[in-house]
């Protein structure tokens, strides 16, 4: 097993989930961190955003985080060997208003990696751009569709149903190949 010295954010992510498993928290990485995994390093964040699925106790973090040598300091934890920091943001585990339905997995060499599907993330990015207005989530989200297969009718539906169909529209005439190169299906009803 590696150092954590020497462990990509991915390896880490896998390392700390796989311990978490054990202790029976369920966490899945989200946010900018999965943004540099599906973005090939494209954009670069130095945190890990796992998820807490089921609202275990900070208290039960705190004590496995301890045990594999992170130091919680406000809401993050650190380790003094990484330069990655953790954070748990709450549950449940959703996209906007809507659970996440699917939980892909990679494994690495440190244990499993449990994400959200590029198309999730790419909705979880432009959730932060529906309601924060915030423009660096619409380019991390367009980074990852340029690099994976998102279903756009799925985006679309989500919007929908976010009340944010109008944002979507108009993202989608104004970044004219923002989603060109991802792969989906239209429904016809």
């Amino acid at each position: 097993m590696k150092s954590i010295e020497e462990m990509t954010q991915g390896e880490l992510g896998a390392f700390v989930q796989s311990h978490l498993r054990e202790k029976g928290i369920s966490v899945v990485l989200s946010g900018g961190a999965l943004v540099s995994i599906y973005s090939n390093g494209k954009y670069v964040s130095k945190d890990l955003d796992l998820v807490n699925v089921y609202c275990v106790k900070r208290r039960a973090i705190h004590e496995s985080m301890k045990g594999i040598g992170f130091r919680e300091e406000g809401r993050y934890f650190k380790h003094p060997d990484s330069e990655f920091i953790v954070e748990f943001p709450p549950g449940p585990l959703a996209i906007g208003a809507e659970p996440v339905k699917q939980i892909d997995e990679i494994r690495l060499s440190t244990g499993i990696l449990r994400i959200l599907s590029p198309t999730d993330c790419v909705k979880d990015r432009l959730a932060a751009y529906y309601h924060w207005g915030d423009e660096q989530c619409l380019v991390q989200a367009k980074l990852v569709a340029d690099e994976h297969d998102i279903d756009l009718e799925e985006i679309r539906r989500w919007s929908e149903a976010e009340g944010k169909l109008q944002d979507f529209e108009k993202i989608r005439a104004k970044l004219a190949g923002l989603f060109a190169s991802s792969i989906f299906v239209i429904k016809s009803t």
